[in-house]
């Protein structure tokens, strides 16, 4: 069997990922076990070059606002703004302060400087505009879709004005307050405003779809894209925030699944344009039922990554990232018996892994499940193994500085 498992290991570089798919993908999924270590980003930046280079990938989409994300992008692509301003304004989830992530940014803009535009490389939120502890109003999606189709349609078809939709929204802090994320009583979801916005929503989407023919020839692409965007945002921001307000034992499994629901629409939209490399936790991109201990206790969902799955079948890919040791976070040398034990006994120090493979050589009894001596770290599931495309093992994570 070490023979069997030392034969599957490769380097990691894009050739092998590309050697363990039967054809390119439009969605390359590069999963992460933990966030917020430089390591893994600067792993994933190597990849993306190289996809870039000799695969022609153009698009990375990584986990982090998809609204917010317009303004890296808008840098990336055109030079709109300064870096730092993006670093701090085109991230959520604290990516911006990330020395990995920024050069991302800077490398993508230097790469696209000079060259024409179907040329350039783009950049993509594809999380919905949320965070653990709650999410963002519905204003922004909501405005920006009413001031499109202000711009462009009778005013007579629209289901409201901006005022109406100014006073329906009201202050932005009654949709963020982190308070309802444990409290559901502390929602505005299920208000008689969020209702009607709710409506208003619904038909600000269908009136976009039913003027396609006309406002898909007279706005420019990039302007037709961002509508539907914004469309889809902001149902899908009213569907949280209605459900943020129920206080059902259902609560959250139904709000882990909407945003993922929402993290699947925007890839969906992402694989659309072209091939593109994904970059998230291990827990969005996989293909199995995703579980989370949470202070209502055990919650399943289906990930961004199976309900794309799904859709695309062969043309969305998997690998994930399984880890050795996090010593500044107190996760040490795996136990042999554990699927990262018998990897942590190869000689290199990262390697990409045929996952069916090695699943094979496991034979039918998977090695014991690890368990994290720290919450921000998820060891890779062992049962898992055979449904991934591929596995990238990592040996020891330094510390990002």
């Amino acid at each position: 069997m070490a023979t069997d498992i030392k034969d599957s290991a490769h380097i990691v570089e894009a050739a092998a990922v590309m050697g363990l798919l039967p054809a390119r993908p439009r969605i390359l999924a590069l999963g992460e076990p933990t966030h917020g270590e430089d390591a893994l980003l600067e792993l994933r930046n190597e990849l993306f070059r190289r996809l870039v280079e000799q695969e022609g990938y153009r698009t990375i989409a990584i986990e982090s606002d998809c609204m917010t994300g317009l303004l890296v992008d808008d840098y990336v692509t055109a030079g709109t703004g300064t870096l730092d301003e993006v670093m701090e304004r085109g991230f959520s989830h604290g990516w911006g302060t990330s020395a990995a992530n920024r050069e991302l940014v800077r490398w993508m803009r230097a790469h696209n400087d000079g060259r024409p535009a179907s040329e350039w490389l783009r950049f993509a939120g594809f999380d919905g505009p949320l965070e653990i502890t709650g999410a963002a109003s519905p204003r922004r999606a909501l405005t920006g879709l009413h001031g499109y189709l202000s711009a462009r349609v009778d005013a007579g078809l629209l289901p409201c004005t901006a005022e109406t939709l100014d006073g329906l929204l009201g202050a932005d802090d009654r949709w963020t307050d982190p308070a309802a994320m444990t409290d559901p009583a502390r929602s505005v979801g299920q208000s008689a405003e969020a209702g009607r916005l709710r409506l208003i929503a619904d038909d600000l989407v269908a009136l976009f779809e039913a003027q396609a023919p006309y406002l898909v020839t007279a706005t420019p692409r990039e302007e037709w894209d961002r509508a539907v965007l914004y469309g889809r945002t902001a149902t899908g921001l009213l569907r949280y925030h209605h459900w943020m307000a129920d206080d059902s034992p259902a609560r959250m499994a139904r709000l882990c699944a909407l945003r993922d629901l929402m993290m699947a629409h925007n890839l969906l939209a992402v694989a659309a344009r072209g091939p593109a490399l994904v970059h998230a936790h291990n827990s969005h991109l996989q293909r199995e039922k995703s579980t989370m201990q949470m202070w209502q206790g055990r919650v399943e969902w289906w990930s961004a990554g199976a309900l794309v799955s799904a859709r695309l079948g062969a043309e969305y890919a998997f690998v994930a990232t399984a880890l050795g040791t996090i010593r500044h976070r107190g996760v040490d040398a795996p136990p042999p018996e554990t699927l990262e034990g018998i990897l942590y006994a190869l000689p290199e120090d990262r390697c990409l892994v045929d996952a069916p493979r090695l699943a094979g050589a496991l034979g039918d009894t998977p090695p014991a499940p690890r368990v994290s001596p720290w919450f921000g770290y998820a060891p890779f599931d062992p049962a898992h193994l055979a449904d991934c495309d591929g596995l990238v093992f990592v040996k020891d994570v330094p510390q990002s500085w």
